[in-house]
């Protein structure tokens, strides 16, 4: 009898650990995500890699940005966008998103960075198109037009500088986003007029503004893959051989160590330690770049990522802005997803992009 009292109460025990279990693994949306702990660099480093924690970290992050902020942010949501159809795009987390960016497309803010939001929100939206459905929605086309009525004559944009690199800093990181927006949007609308008279704008924008460091150039690397006439074969193959240059010796890369930025706490910048943020934007442009996913040092940084990911899921990435804000860790989660991508890393049941 002392058995079956301790079985009978077992049961329920049992029933509601699954129960949470299921609820754990239940699709993300803005009504049931959970907030976030902050990014902090103590938190434990998983014993094994997961792409189903990144995935679920990556929903996560940009729900909660939507949840909290209302708004979009290089550093945290948009890189949503481009990062999620690589391990399937069919989720309410992504339709939820999809529909408020479309919302901010036909209805754009009167904001004083309204420029940047613009251009974010155009290329982000035709990246989205080009890995999603293949087609260009009606609401991408029109951020699409609208975005160069924001651009200035010498081809560039009022950028946001909130000294938060390397996103919102400086003009030369708008130029090549709009660059990569237009250059991958589908049913050719590159061959517009408007897009035609654009991109000879950004051209000669970038003839005037060369870059200042090698993340500006790996930047335009990627954009020149889409765009004719930004840089040439032989200058891609030095942005390739000065990325590999960069790699440490436990195999990643330091994002603090791509540009010349200052820190606005005044704290030093830490040039010897590998980030996610680094590893994972150099692996995604090496291997945009025809770097094949099998070479030594690809499988290097593949290694330092699979073993550098964190309890949540994230990569924790120290902001090169300050040290109360670490937003950086959700792009270098989604720089570290679109890395493991390109390399094949997706993950136990191997998924693609979906509605293709």
């Amino acid at each position: 009898m002392q058995y079956m009292a301790v079985r009978c109460a077992t049961v329920p025990a049992i029933a509601a650990l699954l129960a949470a279990a299921l609820a754990a693994e239940e699709p993300l949306t803005l009504e049931n995500v959970a907030p976030l702990e902050a990014s902090r660099s103590d938190e434990p480093i998983r014993d094994d890699f997961s792409m189903d924690a990144a995935v679920r970290f990556l929903d996560a992050a940009a729900l909660n940005w939507q949840k909290d902020r209302k708004c979009f942010a290089c550093h945290s949501d948009y890189a949503f966008f481009f990062t999620r159809p690589l391990v399937g795009w069919k989720v309410p987390a992504h339709q939820q998103l999809r529909a408020r960016l479309e919302h901010l497309a036909e209805h754009p803010r009167d904001v004083k960075y309204r420029a940047t939001e613009a251009v974010m929100v155009a290329s982000t939206l035709a990246q989205n198109d080009a890995l999603t459905t293949g087609r260009l929605h009606p609401s991408t086309r029109k951020a699409l037009d609208r975005m160069w009525t924001m651009q200035r004559e010498d081809g560039g944009f009022d950028w946001m500088k909130y000294n938060q690199p390397p996103s919102e800093i400086d003009d030369h990181y708008g130029a090549t986003v709009a660059a990569i927006g237009v250059g991958v949007a589908p049913d050719g609308y590159a061959e517009t007029p408007a897009a035609k008279a654009g991109l000879d704008k950004v051209r000669a924008y970038f003839k005037s503004n060369p870059p200042a460091h090698l993340h500006h150039r790996a930047m335009l690397l990627l954009a020149s893959l889409c765009v004719d006439g930004i840089l040439s074969a032989p200058e891609r193959r030095q942005v390739v051989e000065d990325l590999l240059g960069l790699q440490r010796a436990d195999g990643g890369w330091a994002a603090v160590a791509l540009g010349n930025w200052e820190r606005s706490d005044g704290k030093p910048r830490d040039l010897e330690s590998s980030d996610p943020y680094g590893t994972g934007f150099a692996i995604h442009v090496l291997r945009q770049a025809g770097v094949p996913a099998d070479e030594p040092r690809i499988q290097k940084g593949i290694a330092w990522l699979k073993t550098h990911q964190r309890a949540s899921g994230r990569w924790f990435t120290r902001s090169m802005w300050k040290d109360s804000k670490h937003y950086l860790t959700h792009a270098g989660t989604a720089y570290a997803i679109l890395a493991l991508a390109a390399c094949g890393e997706t993950g136990p049941a191997e998924r693609i992009p979906q509605g293709r």
